[in-house]
């Protein structure tokens, strides 16, 4: 879980990352102002399932397209689900989705829905950053 840039609007980040740890999900909370290569080097060295983003400063778009473009970078992207949480209006939520973006959910969803929804998905991945791993040491 990361909030990017200069958006110092941290509750519901902290509220989201405290629901899916207490439906039991290991959580890691980058904290606020991190950079979308930050972003994508965590999630690489902690070997994550589900990269979240909370953005609630209106600049969703253009910070989700760079911290794409870092995954991509660091070849993890596709490999876990990317999910961003924020008061994203519905055609900007559409845009993300055609970016890559896994799903958009509103400042108004419930934290069942958010774990719901990563509940249905993690299983069925194959791990696939571990692979990566194996690839980049040879084994």
């Amino acid at each position: 879980m990361a909030k990017t840039g200069l958006d110092g609007h941290e509750l519901g980040a902290v509220v989201v990352a405290r629901g899916l740890r207490d439906a039991g999900m290991e959580v890691i909370y980058t904290g606020m102002h991190r950079l979308p290569e930050e972003i994508a080097e965590t999630a690489l060295q902690e070997d994550v399932q589900v990269v979240g983003v909370s953005i609630y400063c209106g600049t969703h778009v253009s910070l989700m397209a760079k911290v794409i473009a870092e995954l991509k970078r660091q070849k993890i992207f596709g490999a876990c689900l990317l999910l961003v949480g924020g008061p994203i209006p519905l055609g900007d939520a559409r845009k993300l989705k055609e970016m890559g973006v896994d799903e958009v959910f509103s400042s108004r969803a419930s934290i069942d829905s958010i774990v719901g929804y990563i509940k249905e998905r993690v299983p069925a991945m194959n791990s696939p950053l571990q692979e990566v791993s194996r690839d980049r040491t040879g084994g």
